[in-house]
């Protein structure tokens, strides 16, 4: 396993900060909708930042770790962009104003950016004293992959959710949104959430469930944590201006669900014959990016067929 110095850990986490910062709190700091010119700015220079962070690994630590790198991000934005169908689905069942997703989307990748670097440390000890867990995590991906492949178009119902549940008997919930707040007191001083909290705490839990999958498909990809860790938090970090680019054109994508399915079984066969079959880092980011590019192509030429039927 490669070494990675403190500083390079401190100067990446500095640059994830200063990016959180200056999204959430500078360039977005009133509740609005984003334009389309500007998430796809902001989608695109997140974009480029996460590829030139490839050419630096590369030229501190050479070729492998930049595919391990490439390979394990493209692994998590597809995984990122199937986790936006459900904060879709999540977001008209709550019916949430759009002024206020954006809010959501803010706190929700900061809850999402702490428990991924909760999991990847967990993952990493755990790979470390078990080795035989490696199996474990291949076979979850697979059944994970063949049970999205299988599946009919998804359905919300938060009423049956035990995160819900327990929030509920916590504390009351109130009818309406009241502006961007998370909390209110009502009139005789009593502390209420709002349904803007129910949201807020749907859509981590919706993370937790992904990243149920996602943090052992990468530890899939390479062992090194540091990959793992920056890999995850370069994909996460422009999910919500991605959701203002994709969230008008998401149904258009009817086969991204089935090829993130086929990259979770081909990650999970990946890990459960890695030790009599050894597949080079390179053939793995060309299956992963092949796998992704022809499921987009393919959605996209057959939208004009559905249109018409």
């Amino acid at each position: 396993m490669r070494h990675h110095p403190i500083e390079i850990w401190i100067g990446f986490t500095a640059v994830i900060v200063t990016l959180l910062i200056l999204d959430l709190f500078v360039l977005n700091r009133r509740a609005h909708v984003p334009s389309l010119k500007e998430s796809a700015w902001w989608t695109g220079g997140l974009v480029t930042l996460a590829g030139l962070f490839g050419v630096f690994l590369f030229v501190r630590e050479g070729s492998d770790a930049m595919l391990e790198y490439y390979t394990g991000y493209l692994l998590e934005l597809s995984l990122s962009v199937d986790n936006l169908f459900v904060f879709i689905l999540l977001f008209q069942y709550f019916a949430v104003p759009a002024a206020l997703r954006t809010k959501v989307l803010h706190w929700g990748i900061i809850g999402a950016i702490i428990m991924r670097a909760i999991m990847i440390v967990a993952g990493a000890v755990l790979l470390q004293r078990f080795e035989w867990i490696i199996y474990l995590f291949g076979a979850i991906l697979i059944w994970t992959g063949v049970k999205m492949f299988r599946a009919e178009d998804e359905e919300i119902h938060p009423e049956h959710n035990p995160l819900l549940k327990l929030l509920r008997r916590v504390i009351p919930v109130c009818q309406g949104y009241e502006e961007d707040k998370f909390f209110l007191r009502t009139s005789a001083g009593k502390l209420m959430a709002t349904p803007l909290l129910v949201v807020l705490l749907m859509v981590e839990w919706t993370d937790l469930v992904f990243a149920i999958d996602s943090i052992p498909a990468v530890y899939g990809i390479t062992k090194d944590p540091f990959i793992v860790y920056s890999s995850n938090i370069f994909a996460i970090l422009g999910l919500r201006a991605l959701f203002f680019l994709l969230a008008g054109v998401m149904d258009k994508f009817r086969y991204l669900k089935p090829g993130v399915a086929l990259i979770l079984v081909f990650v999970g066969f990946k890990m459960v014959v890695a030790k009599w079959v050894h597949l080079p880092i390179a053939v793995s980011l060309g299956a992963i990016g092949g796998i992704l590019v022809g499921s987009v192509l393919l959605s996209l030429w057959k939208a004009p067929a559905d249109t018409q039927a």
